[in-house]
């Protein structure tokens, strides 16, 4: 089955409430979609919303990609080889691993659809349904309370607090959201590579009575070391996440002695369905926990369904849709009580508006 037409453009869309991180805030996302069509009329739709501090891509940069005509490279090329058309993609755009996973995405779209099979069943479903964790910005005590309750409301039963600005401040939320909710929720931190080891350590000491599930990424990346000094039971619960830019990344961070426990895997990080794949891999030994950025349901939906083809997928963060004011991509996934499940459909599900 041919390849007959590529498309792309970017979508602006508002967030529905200003989002802050350590070193950074945001009220919008700019989101690039990718359509595939083949000779039969089937859409392959892939998406990407690069995170520039972390991978130094741009989505301006990403659509400049996707446009620069390298694309019409593949029209005419059979969808059954869209491994190679993947690889070849990867090679013309080694650091641009955005770029990349929307190609992936829409391959691996457009090729499942072909086949009739849903994406998670053809790369092989291992696990799943499984809850994901919503995400708090950096707030005030108060705020954070009512975000939290809002979404336990909802019927989320784990709270991502970010953190990283002021580890005494980010204590007194958490033991704040505790005591609000107890056993209720399970409470993951992140600080965005915000603490020294020393406030690390302060942080860890202020809240060492109340059950923290995960604390992602509270040094540099780079200072992974550091983080060997850490209690064994302590360094169970830390996950890479800036540490974690791709499959190169992965190796050096396999290299004993591991510092990391759990690895943070998003497509848009590390290029993609292919190289999650093989990071998963890599890792067999580690627990893997799929995050994302402020995207579209469409990479969410792809995120869900490699994570349920890993064995190894004990953690879900894919949030990143939740706060979007419109979403052009619809039917990805089906959320209920905080559970993600994937839609059964062939490829990944989607539609989008027009």
């Amino acid at each position: 089955m041919k390849i007959v037409a590529v498309s792309s453009w970017m979508e602006k869309i508002k967030l529905t409430q200003p989002y802050t991180i350590a070193y950074n805030s945001f009220n919008s996302t700019e989101i690039i979609f990718l359509e595939i069509v083949l000779s039969n009329g089937i859409t392959g739709i892939g998406s990407a919303n690069p995170f520039e501090d972390v991978t130094g891509e741009s989505p301006s940069a990403t659509l400049k990609n996707l446009q620069d005509g390298f694309l019409q490279n593949i029209v005419g090329k059979n969808i059954e080889d869209f491994k190679k058309l993947i690889t070849l993609t990867t090679q013309q755009y080694k650091h641009y691993p955005a770029t990349i996973a929307a190609v992936d995405i829409a391959l691996y779209d457009a090729y499942c659809k072909y086949i009739q099979k849903p994406l998670v069943d053809f790369l092989g479903r291992k696990t799943g349904p499984l809850a994901t964790s919503v995400t708090i910005g950096i707030k005030d005590i108060t705020s954070t309370i009512e975000d939290a309750t809002n979404y336990y409301n909802q019927g989320f039963r784990i709270i991502k607090l970010k953190t990283g600005q002021h580890c005494d401040e980010d204590a007194e939320k958490v033991i704040k959201l505790y005591e609000n909710f107890g056993a209720k929720i399970k409470i993951r931190v992140d600080a965005n590579e915000g603490y020294t080891i020393q406030q690390l350590n302060n942080f860890i000491q202020q809240t060492s009575f109340i059950p923290l599930e995960l604390i992602e990424q509270p040094l540099k990346a780079g200072s992974e070391d550091e983080l060997l000094s850490l209690q064994k039971n302590l360094q169970r619960k830390i996950v890479a996440d800036e540490s974690l830019t791709g499959t190169e990344a992965a190796s050096r961070l396999l290299v004993p002695p591991v510092p990391y426990s759990v690895f943070n895997i998003k497509l848009m990080k590390c290029g993609g369905i292919a190289a999650a794949k093989e990071i998963a891999c890599q890792a067999a030994a580690i627990d893997l926990f799929w995050g994302c950025n402020d995207e579209s349901s469409a990479g969410i939906a792809a995120a869900l369904h490699t994570a349920y083809s890993c064995s190894n997928t004990k953690y879900l963060d894919l949030d990143g849709c939740f706060d979007l004011t419109t979403d052009p991509a619809q039917n990805s996934f089906i959320l209920k009580d905080g559970f993600l499940y994937c839609n059964n459909s062939p490829g990944l599900g989607i539609t989008l508006k027009k």
